[in-house]
């Protein structure tokens, strides 16, 4: 028996794992759990009740199960009406308050505080937001104070001031560890100074106090450090111990707490100590220095990486910069400026040279010249007209032009393209399994060899024996870095995909990325991808005396008026050229890959290829078919017009190549790629448009679910499938390929049922996109192996393996330093791909 059921409380990846890992964990249930749309098919061989269900999901979290089939093309945007319609889902930009974990430990889940993730303890960053209105008010001695309006900070009264050009609000986490940072910094200096005199031959400071009294004075001075500027890293070591996510603060708290904590017994209760761990003062050693360095050091780490990743999302701020605060609204005969929340669908706007586009809508009056290149990637500026549609964050050239507003807020392009590279950052790739699985272990393997390394020193090492032991344990729990570890492939995923939206190439997620340089073989579609997607048409030929051009060309309007098929639109545009008033049609049905039919007056009209011809049974005389041939080898699409079931002629229509497809697919078969057309059109029409861009083959007069059939036999023969399309007759093969690529020109539902998006719609950014993922894997790779290669060799080292050779030891405190360095290390090398060209 196989049902699907509606999940409630799903919010991320983490949940739909959590949930998958409940139901399969059901004895005798095999269940398959989607995040969009929220739902569980379950496949069980015994009758199950719901109760049953849920009862499992309940342990997991707080997710509910609800009976009822999900309707899976309305999941994809697709109404049952034809499937011709689609329901554009509206993606939400993430809103303040959005903070998520750099480390993605639950996936693509946002928290509404800053603060620490609950599961390995990183400091959560703050996801850049699209904000309508940027005045906004900040008290200057707390930033985390952040208000609308002007007024008094409630904390210490000072009076609110603006925040200039819009800044981040991640900034205030950032400043805070900067504030803490420099508090630990003033009283362990101190601290360190103190301990380090010890090594001064007649040290000035015991002429003022004894040993004992300048080691009450460490303890003293590090209590701020402890209790304040760094306790977050003692919460977050509890913290993973008593949910056993053990993490990089484990290993932190652990080193400089066992440090303090020895320290403090050390200075009250020394007669319990052997006297091996006594100074020649009497007193025991103690390692306030150690901990307090440690910490401070590890703040410091924190604090970079902090800043590195700000840096890591200045993809997306840039992208953020693009949105204009303000817009001339036209009201009546007067202009007036108002902010993006005060506009709302069918507003007149004025744009003026210079000026960014607010909002995305159609030319109503005057023509520009609309430079794109921050959304498309495209340097060169695109000519607009009456008609012609403008996106938000563009910017208009040297005219002047009032445009109507079409879509706002996060309707827009630029607000979905944002989102997309929120989301898509905050994906996990395949590879980075690999990490995971490594830092589970990672944890208590440290934690082992800190043991074996204090029990080596203290029954082989050199007196005094429980110092050493100490020193070096502490080092092995110090130098481990699984953060490191963990942060090697969200940093390099984060920038990459950052880099990739840059240049016009939208990315889903991780996996997408990953997957792209694995593609053997490429699916094209024709119309919209090969070719400009803009056709024209040439002719309109009637086949019955009794019927003219003209009013062969009427019934054709009435008819496509109701289509959102490019080809319908290139005779809506011809007819309106012509004069031709649209007229109401009846009973309209879009038969997927073959046509449209619909009822005009008394006449049933059907438009489309010889398939929904020969469907409806309409007879083409052999004269009729052979002029269409014709046609159809020159490389040109042909639909015929039936009346009343009889064929009364047909519209010729052309559609030029793109001039960047010859190039794009001759970069492709070079790098071993097989790229072959899957269009709806003829043979002959296809046939043409494959010889002149020598193919590596094509199949004609497919319809959608074809396409779909032949992608799952190409994934059966062991082929790893990529298909770009741009129509909603290729969502169902987007989605079943290895990766859908999807023109940005195309439709909403071709977009969302894609894994990568093209912006500009040109087939050069499939060959972008796989340098791209090619950069970005390498980059990973290189992360892993130096942060695997670190801790195999640092670990070892502050062992003390090479003490009996060079009689080298590795202080805790270049332990703490080398740790923290690390991680900004990797997020560094990620960093360098900002920096490379994809040609």
């Amino acid at each position: 028996m196989k049902h699907t059921y509606q999940i409630e409380g799903m919010s991320c990846k983490g949940c739909r794992n959590k949930v998958d890992e409940a139901l399969n964990a059901i004895d005798g249930v095999s269940a398959v759990v989607s995040l969009v749309p929220p739902s569980a098919t379950v496949i069980t061989g015994k009758a199950l009740t719901t109760n049953v269900l849920q009862h499992a999901l309940s342990k997991a979290g707080n997710y509910t199960i609800k009976n009822g089939e999900v309707d899976q093309a309305n999941a994809h945007g697709i109404s049952d009406q034809g499937r011709h319609e689609h329901k554009t889902k509206i993606p939400k930009i993430a809103t303040p308050g959005n903070y998520y974990c750099p480390m993605h430990c639950e996936g693509e889940k946002n928290y509404e505080h800053s603060g620490s993730c609950p599961v390995c303890g990183m400091n959560l960053v703050k996801a850049p937001v699209l904000k309508t209105n940027l005045l906004q008010y900040s008290c200057p001695m707390h930033p985390e104070i952040i208000r609308d309006s002007p007024g008094i900070c409630p904390i210490c009264g000072m009076d609110l001031v603006r925040i200039e050009n819009g800044a981040d609000l991640e900034d205030r986490g950032y400043l805070a560890l900067q504030k803490k940072f420099v508090v630990a910094v003033c009283f362990t200096l101190p601290v360190f100074l103190i301990s380090m005199s010890e090594m001064i031959p007649a040290n000035p400071l015991f002429e003022i106090m004894a040993l004992k009294y300048w080691n009450i004075a460490q303890l003293i001075l590090s209590i701020p450090v402890i209790f304040y500027a760094t306790w977050m890293f003692f919460q977050r070591a509890w913290k993973s111990v008593i949910s056993w996510k053990l993490n990089m603060f484990t290993l932190i708290g652990l080193g400089a707490g066992v440090a303090w904590l020895f320290s403090i017994v050390a200075l009250f209760f020394p007669a319990i100590f052997p006297q091996q761990c006594r100074t020649h003062h009497g007193t025991v050693y103690v390692y306030f220095e150690a901990a307090t360095v440690i910490l401070t050091l590890a703040l410091l780490g924190q604090l970079l990486e902090a800043k590195a990743h700000q840096r890591t999302t200045t993809a997306i701020k840039e992208l953020l910069k693009l949105a204009p605060a303000m817009a001339t609204k036209i009201v009546g005969n007067k202009e007036i400026t108002v902010s993006l929340t005060e506009i709302v669908k069918g507003d007149l706007l004025r744009v003026k040279p210079g000026e960014k586009i607010p909002v995305d809508g159609t030319i109503k009056e005057g023509e520009a010249t609309i430079d794109e290149s921050m959304i498309s990637g495209e340097p060169v500026p695109v000519a607009k007209k009456p008609g012609d549609m403008v996106r938000s964050g563009t910017i208009n050239s040297n005219t002047t032009f009032i445009m109507t507003t079409e879509k706002i807020g996060s309707e827009t392009l630029l607000s979905r393209i944002i989102e997309m590279v929120n989301t898509a950052s905050r994906s996990k790739a395949p590879i980075q399994k690999i990490a995971d699985r490594l830092s589970g272990y990672f944890v208590p393997a440290v934690v082992i060899i800190s043991v074996i390394t204090f029990f080596a020193w203290v029954f082989y090492g050199p007196e005094p024996v429980y110092v050493y032991a100490m020193v070096n344990a502490i080092s092995v729990l110090i130098i481990a870095c699984p953060c490191a570890l963990g942060l090697a492939t969200p940093m390099s995923v984060m920038v990459g995909i950052g880099k990739g939206a840059q240049m016009g190439i939208l990315i889903k997620d991780a996996e997408s990325l990953e997957k792209m340089n694995s593609i053997d073989v490429l699916i094209i579609d024709k119309t919209g991808t090969l070719t400009e997607g803009r056709p024209s048409v040439e002719r309109m030929v009637s086949a019955d005396p009794n019927i003219g051009e003209e009013n062969l060309l009427r019934r054709i309007v009435a008819l496509n008026s109701s289509s959102e098929h490019p080809l319908a639109r290139a005779t809506m545009k011809y007819g309106e050229e012509k004069g031709i008033v649209v007229e109401p049609i009846k009973l309209f049905r879009a038969v997927s890959g073959k046509g449209v039919t619909g009822k005009l007056g008394t006449e049933n009209l059907a438009l489309g290829n010889k398939c929904l011809m020969d469907q409806l049974g309409v007879a083409i005389t052999p004269d009729l078919e052979e002029i269409v041939s014709a046609e159809q080898k020159m490389g040109k699409t042909v639909s015929y017009l039936s009346i009343n079931g009889h064929a009364a002629g047909f519209v010729v229509i052309s559609d030029q190549i793109k001039p960047t497809s010859r190039k794009a697919v001759w970069n492709l078969q070079n790098e071993g790629l097989k790229v072959i057309m899957f269009t709806g059109d003829n043979s002959n029409t296809a046939k043409a448009v494959s010889e002149n861009l020598r193919l590596d083959g094509f199949q004609a007069q497919m319809l959608p679910e074809d396409k779909l059939t032949e992608i799952k036999k190409l994934q059966v023969s062991g082929k790893k499938v990529a298909m770009a399309g741009d129509g909603i007759n290729d969502a169902p093969a987007l989605s079943q390929a290895d990766i859908g690529i999807a023109m940005g020109t195309g439709t909403d539902v071709a977009i969302q049922s894609a894994s990568i998006t093209l912006i500009s719609g040109d087939l050069s950014g499939i060959v972008k996109a796989r340098a791209l993922s090619k950069m970005v894997m390498s980059n990973i790779k290189g992360n892993l192996i130096f942060a695997l290669g670190y801790n195999i060799l640092g670990i070892p080292v502050a062992a003390g393996v090479l003490y009996p050779f060079s009689g080298m030891l590795l202080s805790p405190m270049f332990a703490a330093l080398a740790m923290s360095l690390s991680s900004v290390s990797v997020i560094l090398n990620a960093l360098k791909l900002k920096n490379t060209s994809l040609k």
